[in-house]
Parts: C-alpha cells; structure tokens; sequence
C-alpha cells in the first residue's frame, strides 16, 4: 500500500508550511507557505544569506529613513526567498504583510502591492503568489479590494466560523484556518491532555467551515494549517488544501495505513446559512468567541514579534555591510 502522505495526495493539495529551501527541494509540494517566524528561522542558514545581502543593498539604493529601509528590506527578504520557493514548486507561494498593520486597511493594502511590485520587478509571475494577510476586520476588507485588482489573498490567522464567513463573502481567494492553536486552547483552557482525533476543536472547526463553503457555493479554498499531529491531517483528508511541517510530512511518508477521505465537496451539507456579515456582527461574534478572540491577538502578537527580530537581524547585517 502507498504511504499516507501518498494516498493524500490524489484527494488533497499538499502545502509546505516551511520557508526552508532544502526542506521544500526535499518534499516537492505543490504549494509552499511562509511566514516571518519561518523567514527568521530560514534566514540563520547560509542559503539565505546571498538573499539578505541583496535584500540590505536593495534598502539602501531605495532611500529613506533607517526604519523606511528596515522595512524594504524584509519586504524584499520575503519576495526573494518566494522567488527562490517557486523555483522548486509548479504552485504559489504565499508572502505574509507585516503583522503589525493588522488594524490598518489602507496600510495593508500599500504594503500588498508593495510586495506584488517588487515580485514584479524579479521577473515572477504575480499570479502565482498569494498576499497572506491575518483575518481581522480590516485585513479582510483589504483582502476584498486586492481580490477585485486581481491579486489573490491568503487570510491567515483564522479560527473562528464568523471569520471564515465574512472572508468568503469578501471574495477571498484561499484562508488558513489554524487547526493545532484552537487545540492548543482547549487543551489549556480545559485541563485535557488529548482529544480523539475525531473530537478535535480544531479539525470540527475546520469540518464546518468546508461543509458550509462547499454546500453553499463558495469559491474560497480551505487550507487546513498549524497541525500538531497526523491524526489531525487524517481526519481533514480531502480538504482542498492542507499545509504541513517537514516533520508531520515525514510521519505520513512513514505510515503504510489505509487514509479514507473525510471530507468531500460533493457530499457536503450544513446548517449553516449564508448570511451577510457586516462590521458590527463580525466584531460582536468575535468576542463571544474567548478562544478565537484570544488566539487571533496571540497570533498577531507572535508574527510581529518575529518581523522584529527579522528586521533586527537585517539590521545587524547592514551595520556589518557598511
């Protein structure tokens, strides 16, 4: 019998969740997903030191105050390793906007065209990358305008159901919805140390959101995310994408089991109806909803804390360059 990861394969896109280019050359997955944790923890290694060099020396022909270059140098830090991800995959990759415009509609929004012109200016096709944005209000209403200039969006940082709804009434080509944090806070908030694989918050969460998508139409892909083990991935088999660690990856190449297909677009049903989601009903749900209030800050608080260190990192680069 074929490996796990195998048999996913012919009912699920598989995604890298890794910004390393030895890991991604490795597991030739059709798409790839980055972040600023998995840029700064890729950018320590020697294969992204070329890439930090031309990314400093970018900055500095660019112009502009020391904060100003800090950022054009991430932001082209993140292009460059995307450049160099797609050379390895026949798919998109996804490049995240700085975490701390969140809140900033008009700012998120400058900084996605930012970084599909610097895409531009390296020769790749625009169309094969997607502008992670986290989903809060404002990053959705960006990722509604972008939809409408023809740039796809990743919204990312998902958890709850509201959240999901109001992305896929905005346009939004694909969302992340995290399935290992929502476990993560049941898990805490409970006392628990496990759950079945088959009563897992996060893969139920995962579950309703496909279901109502498929049952009511809606084009947006589902990229289940942030996995902490295979049984989770088992049991969202045949989600329309799924984005895995090198490591989980290894797991499911590692099991000669049978994998059944969970969930299925043409069999889906829900409950749930399509509704119109306006500013008020998206900020009400959200905070009657503790776990995903609370995850969505813990992850923003998270990626940009790493965007800092990142751009520490640059920074010490720079000095050393001058």
């Amino acid at each position: 019998m074929n490996s796990k990861l195998d048999q996913l394969k012919t009912m699920t896109t598989v995604v890298a969740d890794t910004g390393d280019l030895d890991a991604i050359a490795q597991w030739r997955p059709q798409d790839a997903t980055t972040n600023p944790s998995l840029l700064l923890k890729a950018a320590a290694s020697e294969a992204y030191r070329p890439m930090l060099d031309k990314a400093v020396a970018f900055a500095s022909q660019r112009g502009g105050s020391g904060a100003e270059q800090l950022t054009i140098a991430t932001d082209m830090l993140a292009v460059l390793a995307g450049k160099e991800i797609l050379n390895l995959i026949p798919g998109v990759v996804s490049t995240e906007v700085d975490a701390r415009l969140s809140f900033d509609t008009a700012a998120t929004l400058e900084r996605a065209r930012r970084l599909i012109d610097y895409y531009d200016r390296q020769g790749v096709d625009t169309s094969r990358v997607l502008i992670k944005i986290a989903s809060t209000w404002e990053g959705i209403r960006a990722a509604e305008q972008l939809e409408k200039e023809g740039i796809h969006c990743n919204l990312t940082l998902l958890f709850s159901f509201v959240q999901a709804a109001a992305c896929a009434e905005a346009g939004a080509y694909l969302i992340s919805p995290f399935v290992g944090r929502i476990l993560d806070w049941h898990l805490a908030s409970t006392g628990r140390d496990s759950y079945p694989a088959a009563e897992d918050p996060g893969v139920q969460s995962v579950t309703r959101i496909y279901n109502y998508y498929k049952a009511n139409g809606f084009n947006t892909v589902v990229m289940g995310a942030s996995f902490r083990n295979t049984g989770e991935i088992e049991m969202l088999a045949g989600c329309d994408r799924l984005t895995i660690s090198p490591a989980l990856l290894q797991e499911l190449k590692d099991d000669q089991g049978e994998l059944p297909q969970r969930l299925n677009a043409g069999s889906a049903s829900t409950a749930d109806k399509p509704h119109h989601v306006d500013e008020k009903r998206f900020r009400w749900e959200s905070n009657e909803d503790a776990m995903a209030t609370e995850k969505l800050a813990d992850g923003i608080r998270r990626f940009a804390a790493d965007q800092i260190e990142l751009e520490s990192r640059v920074r010490q680069l720079a000095t050393e360059a001058a």
